[in-house]
């Protein structure tokens, strides 16, 4: 059973996991607290880039003879094979640590057997304190790791009412400052950010990182199934984030010049979901942010490639306007993607909630 003194030290590391958001592909986000054999904080790390050390090498280094008798605090399982770095279950073994609590257990085959490790040393073992709390902040990397694609984090921004814009059109600016400012913080904990022709047509939009100095930035992913979107100039094609341009495999090449990826068109018109999501785990995004618009986050409810919803939600009524999803496959009542909120903040006048699905999310 957890102490007091270990829960507070696994939020902690928690906390020290979401600073390696976005930083770390295609490796997980992972922190780690030592206290020494007292129960007091000898050392504390996370992952920071994908290759670099790992949680524990960071909490141990900071930790140094302090470690010895000491407990560790990991937000996943520490990993029991040698890669770019080496096993921390050995490291761990190796300090002296006399015990070792992980949040959620590694599902990888590869990695997997830290615990194990550990217990065959004689460490003292435990799993699943704060599990939830730990596998929301790392919902990338186990999602990809479980199903084999990325994790689709679907944000919007509307009226009260639901509605993206007025019946004019226009929908600068909906929500406050606050909120369009934690966009941005949204974005950097991504790998990419993906929006569709419509949204490229219509608002020319930029989906770079701003405001944040340091952040990472995304793989900026526009939908152009026909080519005809994206034209030179696009906000999209400057130099402030890479840029991948998707449009169907007997489309016309664009000539704007920015890099393409093939996909094979959908059934019922657009690109193939399936395809991209597949390509894009190819170049390691584990994490998708889809900002737009309400028929490609309809597209991505229909075939169940939604993870994690993001809503901004401004106290304006508009009482007309574009609704802010549309196509979602929703016939019936019964047929609703039930939602599990996990988080409502307050941003200025307006509200963010973020929820989740309470059905088993779809594999690639």
């Amino acid at each position: 059973m957890a102490t007091a003194a270990e829960t507070a030290a696994m939020r902690e590391a928690i906390a020290l996991a979401a600073r390696g958001l976005g930083r770390t592909r295609p490796n997980p986000v992972v922190g780690c607290v030592v206290l020494d054999a007292s129960g007091e904080v000898a050392g504390s790390g996370w992952h920071q880039r994908a290759g670099g050390p790992h949680a524990e090498i960071h909490a141990l280094r900071a930790a140094g003879e302090r470690a010895r008798g000491g407990t560790a605090l990991v937000t996943l399982e520490p990993c029991d094979h040698t890669g770019r770095t080496g096993p921390c279950s050995r490291a761990l073994i190796e300090a002296g640590v006399r015990r070792v609590v992980h949040a959620v257990a590694d599902p990888t085959d590869q990695a997997t057997g830290g615990a194990d490790t550990l217990r065959a040393a004689g460490v003292d073992v435990e799993h699943g304190l704060l599990e939830r709390e730990a596998a929301d902040v790392n919902a990338a990397w186990l999602t990809a790791a479980r199903l084999g694609r990325p994790h689709v984090t679907w944000k919007y921004a509307a009226s009260l009412d639901g509605r993206t814009a007025a019946a004019d059109g226009t929908s600068r600016w909906i929500t406050s400052p606050e909120a369009r400012a934690d966009v941005h913080r949204l974005r950097a904990t991504c790998d990419a950010v993906l929006v569709g022709s419509g949204t490229a047509r219509t608002d020319d939009p930029h989906l770079a990182v701003r405001g944040i100095p340091g952040a990472p930035q995304p793989l900026r992913v526009v939908l152009d199934t026909e080519g005809t979107a994206v034209r030179g100039g696009a906000r999209v094609l400057d130099d402030a984030a890479p840029t991948l341009v998707a449009l169907a495999d007997d489309a016309p090449a664009p000539a704007h010049g920015a890099e393409l990826l093939r996909l094979p068109r959908a059934a019922h018109g657009g690109l193939d979901l399936t395809a991209l999501l597949a390509a894009l785990y190819a170049r390691d995004v584990r994490g998708i942010l889809l900002e737009g618009g309400a028929r490609l986050a309809g597209a991505f409810v229909a075939a169940g490639y939604t993870d994690r919803v993001v809503g901004y939600l401004a106290p304006v009524l508009l009482g007309a306007g574009p609704a802010a999803l549309t196509d979602a496959g929703i016939p019936t009542l019964t047929a609703a993607l039930r939602l599990d909120v996990r988080d409502s903040t307050r941003l200025g006048p307006d509200l963010r909630i973020t929820a989740v699905p309470t059905t088993a999310p779809k594999e690639r």
